[in-house]
């Protein structure tokens, strides 16, 4: 199949081969020369000097943030600190896996948790977070509430099959796994085909996970992704930083198994 690098595809539709397919991206009206005045290509220097001087960049300090919040204000950054810290204590360290097998869960999101019917409007009512984990050493989604005033843990809830959209972390080393296996050789091929240079690292692109269950859509899969639910699976929007789409949409990677898998 040959490769058409600089054509713009019009729509959301893409082809699905053997191999991932490159995806054009519409430039922004500025790249076409096509601008008035006010600094754009058509107008003189002095003009150009003229707006520079009548626009200038204005960057405003964020507010300084307090060592705790109150009420219902979103929780500072001392706090979600404070939270995370008292949440992840030693034994669930040590018996937990993050995303990449190492000692500690990984964790997904920090909230200030949700109050109970008897504590809505209260004047003073606690404030409370809750700090949520994926534990890759048994599939279990884990959220731990912690009472910052008092600095303990107060309740552990732990869910087998709940999958909430994964982290950085996770989307990354899912591009590492599949960048590892032999089905990420179209990956490889497309981004060399787009910059001239090998694709080594998953920095070098720039990707969005989704998670994937067994059976979603008509297709039901193979039998390799029919634990999709109960373990941990994203399916990977990837593109060049700063260029073109690669379809990568039809490999579900298995975070849980370091598994890779194409659809269809």
């Amino acid at each position: 199949m040959h490769r058409h690098l600089g054509k713009v595809v019009a729509g959301a539709a893409v082809a699905i081969t053997a191999t991932a397919v490159l995806v054009g991206v519409t430039l922004p009206g500025s790249a076409s020369g096509e601008e008035g005045s006010g600094g754009g290509p058509q107008s003189s220097s002095a003009e150009q000097g003229q707006a520079a001087r009548q626009q200038p960049g204005v960057v405003e300090e964020a507010p300084e943030q307090g060592r705790s919040g109150s009420g219902r204000d979103p929780l500072t950054d001392d706090e979600m600190k404070r939270a995370q810290s008292l949440a992840a204590g030693r034994d669930f360290r040590m018996s937990s896996e993050d995303v990449k097998g190492a000692k500690g869960p990984e964790r997904l999101s920090t909230d200030l948790a949700e109050l109970s019917p008897d504590e809505v409007g209260a004047a003073d009512p606690p404030r409370r977070a809750e700090v949520t984990y994926y534990d890759y050493k048994d599939d279990t989604y884990v959220t731990k509430t912690v009472d910052l005033g008092s600095g303990k843990v107060t309740g552990t809830d732990t869910q087998h099959g709940v999958q909430p959209p994964p982290n950085r972390d996770e989307v990354m080393e899912a591009v590492r796994l599949l960048m590892a296996d032999k089905l990420g050789e179209g990956l490889k091929k497309d981004f060399k085909d787009a910059t001239g240079k090998a694709l080594t690292r998953p920095d070098q692109l720039t990707a969005t996970g989704f998670v994937y269950r067994a059976g979603e859509g008509s297709n039901p899969g193979p039998a390799s992704v029919q634990d999709c639910g109960k373990h941990r699976c994203v399916r990977l929007f990837t593109r060049v930083v700063n260029g073109p789409w690669i379809d990568t949409r039809q490999m579900v990677v298995d975070l849980s198994a370091h598994k890779v898998t194409k659809l269809g």
